[in-house]
């Protein structure tokens, strides 16, 4: 299996395949605009404007498991991304990340990239995932590490 055979809903509602983004670094990220990390955005935002050209992509995955941090519907997350935090990295429609009945992609990145000591569930909101030009996931980060900390490991890749 492979992170391109995914589909996805972008935050508008159209479905797209994880394939569109075939031969470019990703990060992926569940986000929630509630949460104390959501200054994050502003920084996976930089990273993005920093390094796109050269074939970075962030996709966003909004998410409400968290002490119900992203309550809004899918048309105020992405007002909310755009007017508020200047986001112009796709964003996709809300998502479970974790138990049964989480997304596949999540289910599979949870299974693939383990977190801290082996834990497989996605503990909180913006848990990162770092993948290669070929759809191989490099690493998984944490919650608290901030988007900057990432980016030698992005460059690595591009």
């Amino acid at each position: 299996m492979s992170i391109y055979e995914f589909k996805v809903d972008k935050i508008n509602g159209e479905a797209v395949s994880l394939d569109e983004y075939r031969g470019k670094v990703i990060v992926i990220v569940n986000t929630a605009s509630k949460c104390g990390f959501a200054p994050q955005y502003d920084d996976l935002q930089g990273l993005y404007e920093r390094y796109m050209d050269e074939g970075l992509v962030i996709l966003g995955f909004p998410c409400n498991q968290f002490l119900n941090q992203e309550p809004g519907d899918n048309l105020e997350i992405d007002a909310y991304c755009r007017l508020n935090r200047g986001v112009t990295f796709p964003m996709f429609a809300k998502v479970l990340v974790k138990g049964r009945e989480a997304h596949p992609l999540f289910r599979y990145l949870s299974e693939n990239a383990p977190g801290m000591m082996g834990s497989k569930s996605i503990k909180w909101n913006f848990t990162k995932f770092l993948i290669d030009r070929e759809g191989n996931i490099v690493n998984r980060y944490a919650p608290q590490t901030k988007p900057y900390e990432m980016e030698e490991d992005i460059k690595k890749l591009l």
